[in-house]
């Protein structure tokens, strides 16, 4: 990269804050290193985090963080293709982009229609699967949304004895429970800002399969570990939250 590129990057100044921002707040970047510090080592299952990027602009992406000394890029076990694993330096960001995502729930603007990524979603989902909660063996969860803003409008959960994989393309195996909703509405419930376990009383969630099944579902999804942490800019996605705390407390 010329001075000059390297120069339209930076901010010209000195401060440490100044110095981080330049390499954190390129489009896409602290994303990935949190799918990094979720565990993901592969490139295959990083973009399977952060779908939306295109496979060239992620491999430049990771050849920054690499060049910067926030990960180590290694061949695996068989030579045909290279792990990505965080350095102290990178490690040392997982409770900064922690609290930037408690900030994002308390904070950020309202989601849009365009915000909700299917292909997230069910990445997200499937690291929240209570196992010990399932049955033995394997159990497939087809989820089937209405309002989606892409082609993709389903995907599958599998658990097989506590091991969840996501699909986004049928996996071959039959379905046990389907999972229906407006995709927007499920999103927020599980954001928790509407009570889950209301939305399936009410119907707005609507389970089909065995009845021990679709009573033990609630208890299987445990929703994104954001959840917890209140909603406090004004507006819908508080209200709906104001309004389930009020629903529950009652």
């Amino acid at each position: 990269m010329s001075a000059n590129n390297k120069a339209a990057r930076g901010y010209g100044q000195y401060c440490p804050l100044a110095l981080a921002a330049e390499l954190l707040c390129r489009r896409w970047t602290i994303l990935i290193v949190s799918r990094l510090i979720d565990g993901c080592t592969t490139f295959g299952k990083i973009h399977e985090g952060v779908p939306r990027i295109s496979p060239a602009l992620l491999s430049t992406r990771l050849s920054e963080l690499e060049h910067a000394g926030l990960l180590r890029r290694e061949r695996d076990s068989t030579g045909n293709r290279f792990t990505y694993r965080l350095t102290e330096a990178g490690r040392d960001l997982e409770n900064i982009v922690m609290q930037m995502a408690v900030w994002g729930q308390h904070w950020a603007r309202e989601m849009r229609l365009d915000d909700l990524d299917i292909g997230f979603l069910a990445w997200s989902m499937h690291l929240r699967i209570d196992t010990g909660k399932m049955p033995p063996g394997r159990t497939v969860i087809l989820f089937d949304f209405s309002g989606a803003p892409s082609d993709v409008k389903r995907f599958w959960i599998v658990n097989t004895d506590g091991k969840v994989d996501m699909c986004l393309k049928h996996p071959g195996f039959a379905s046990d429970l389907l999972v229906e909703a407006d995709l927007r509405r499920f999103v927020e419930a599980w954001r928790g800002f509407r009570d889950l376990r209301e939305e399936i009383r009410t119907r707005h969630i609507r389970l089909t399969g065995p009845r021990e099944l679709k009573d033990a579902f609630p208890d299987w999804l445990m929703l994104s570990m954001l959840a917890p942490y209140e909603r406090k800019m004004p507006g819908r996605e508080r209200t709906l939250s104001d309004r389930s705390v009020h629903d529950k407390v009652s």
